[in-house]
């Protein structure tokens, strides 16, 4: 019998690539939507595709759709850490489940982060990849990790030459109004995702004199809902999006960037998130900060196989119900949310001249150095951070696992920096 497992384990972690690819394979990442009279259905791929014969599993039924298509997000190409050694694998393993459905779905939709240093050879490997999707067409909109190097250039050359500003369009397919919105550009020091005035100018537009009766799948990167402001998962002005959005009868928000899925209804508009074809995150509140989440073998289907999901809050708890599409519930999860949002949650002044980069935080928060010092940042994250003054002063360019920026301060006063990529990982420089 083959085993999953490695008999001498040097890493620790009781997993080889060959058992890591095949937990993934049957974790399933990608999202089948099915549409019937303009109201959506989701059913993760895992949940259809039996992962030994590549086909529908036996004795499973599709739902009858007017059309189908599939949402994959967060492919990472170019991470290479612990958390997943080959995620050209994992994507090629989603790749295989779309092509294993009864009927080839009529569009794809890719929610962001295709990259993870925005390289122009991983967006070559995922082309690659992708063209072997049984598809008509693929939609994309950027990730954060897509737009590091050019402010979003590169991405809107191959994946949007005829959008609009940083990347945002629409189009119709099958009687359904799509919308690909952008809010990874021009983030601001300690908030979340932000669409600007310009992209939600054009939003209002783009909705105005449409019949409230016609079904609309808005998809960006950043989910447009406040899953998790203390980890920046959220969009600043998505409130403005969602009021252009409440007259129609059926709204689709679908959103990446967390790597995990969860579901909210208010009203029409149903707000989902996906799963990443690269690795998990883990859940709001359950961990220092976010980023990639090294899991076991036997964990691995818990963590990345949730398939429809509903989210609910309350004061003391988060909780999700995996909620299959076909039968009833067969999994709850809760976690407790151990923030608190009511303290104080400033940090002593410390002196020193180094900075660590890690649990998706800059430690020291905030440190006092005397003029004519040089402060280095070293980032120990598996994630690339950058380090950015917020009046210009200074900007690293994205710094990968143990990279390092430094800084010489020669003249006293206080100086604020961010990090542009996960804008809520903010610091200060007092110089004395």
């Amino acid at each position: 019998m083959k085993r999953n497992f490695i008999l001498e384990n040097l890493n620790t972690d009781g997993v080889d690539r060959r058992g890591f690819l095949k937990c993934m394979a049957w974790a399933g990442t990608g999202v089948l939507w099915a549409v019937h009279g303009g109201v959506l259905r989701s059913a993760g791929l895992s949940q259809l595709i039996d992962s030994t014969s590549g086909t529908l599993r036996e004795g499973l039924q599709v739902p009858k759709a007017d059309f189908t298509f599939v949402q994959i997000s967060d492919s990472h190409i170019g991470f290479s850490k612990d958390a997943n050694p080959d995620v050209i694998g994992t994507l090629q393993a989603a790749v295989t489940k779309i092509n294993g459905l009864p009927d080839a779905p009529s569009l794809e939709l890719h929610t962001g982060d295709l990259s993870h240093l925005s390289k122009a050879s991983e967006f070559d490997t995922l082309d690659q990849v992708l063209k072997s999707v049984r598809t008509d067409s693929i939609f994309f909109v950027p990730g954060e990790h897509d737009v590091l190097t050019d402010n979003g250039k590169q991405f809107r050359d191959r994946y949007g030459k005829r959008t609009k500003g940083d990347g945002w369009y629409s189009f119709d397919s099958h009687g359904i109004h799509f919308i690909g919105l952008v809010n990874v550009m021009n983030l601001k020091p300690g908030g979340m995702g932000l669409l600007g005035t310009e992209q939600l100018e054009w939003l209002e537009d783009d909705l105005r004199g449409r019949s409230s009766s016609t079904p609309i799948v808005v998809f960006a990167h950043i989910p447009l809902w406040a899953v998790y402001p203390q980890w920046g998962w959220g969009t600043d002005d998505g409130a403005q999006a969602i009021s252009y959005l409440r007259r129609f009868g059926s709204v689709s928000v679908l959103n990446g960037h967390i790597h995990q899925t969860m579901q909210k209804v208010e009203g029409n508009i149903t707000f989902h998130t996906a799963m990443s074809t690269a690795f998990p995150q883990p859940a709001p509140g359950m961990a220092a900060g976010p980023g990639p989440m090294k899991v076991p073998a036997d964990r691995l289907r818990q963590i990345l196989g949730v398939t429809d999901v509903n989210y609910m809050e309350n004061r003391h708890t988060l909780a999700v119900v995996d909620m299959p599409l076909i039968g009833g519930p067969v999994i709850q999860q809760q976690w407790k949310d151990t923030s608190d949002t009511t303290k104080n949650t400033s940090t002593s002044v410390v002196a020193t001249n180094a900075v660590t980069i890690d649990n998706f935080s800059f430690t020291p928060q905030r440190i006092r150095v005397s003029a004519g010092t040089t402060v280095t940042w070293t980032n120990h994250d598996d994630i690339p951070h950058t380090v950015v003054s917020v009046t210009n002063l200074f900007a690293s360019p994205p710094l990968d696992t143990d990279k390092q920026f430094s800084v010489t301060f020669r003249n006293s006063g206080t100086y604020d920096y961010y990090c542009s990529i996960h804008p809520h990982m903010t610091g200060s420089v007092t110089v004395v």
